[in-house]
C-alpha cells in the first residue's frame, strides 16, 4: 500500500449529506442569458483609472501619506487641480 495519503482516492460522500441550497446561494450564483454570462457588481466606469508606475520625490509622497487614508485620491485631485491652470506640454 502506498504510504502517501494524498494519492489515496477520497472517500465517497453520500449526496444526501450535501448542504441545502438556500435563497442566498441562488442570489450569489452566476446568471446566464442563453450562453452569455450576466455580470454582477459594480458597473464599468465611464473613464476608468490607469495603473501606472511613477516615481515621486519621497517628501511629496510622505506629505500626502501623512494626510491619512485616501492619500492617492487626494494626490490625483491635486494633479487635476494643477491641470486647470497649467498646460501639460
Amino acid at each position: 500500500m502506498n504510504a502517501n495519503k494524498h494519492a489515496m482516492p477520497a472517500e465517497w460522500i453520500d449526496p444526501d449529506d450535501a448542504p441545502e441550497l438556500t435563497d442566498e446561494f441562488f442570489e450569489r450564483a452566476d446568471e446566464y442569458v442563453g450562453d452569455k454570462l450576466v455580470r454582477k457588481g459594480r458597473p464599468r466606469a465611464g473613464s476608468p483609472k490607469l495603473a501606472l508606475t511613477v516615481r515621486y520625490d519621497a517628501d511629496v509622497v510622505e506629505a500626502f501619506k501623512a494626510t491619512g487614508k485616501g492619500w492617492q485620491t487626494r494626490m490625483n485631485a491635486a494633479l487635476k487641480d494643477w491641470l486647470k491652470t497649467h498646460s501639460p506640454a
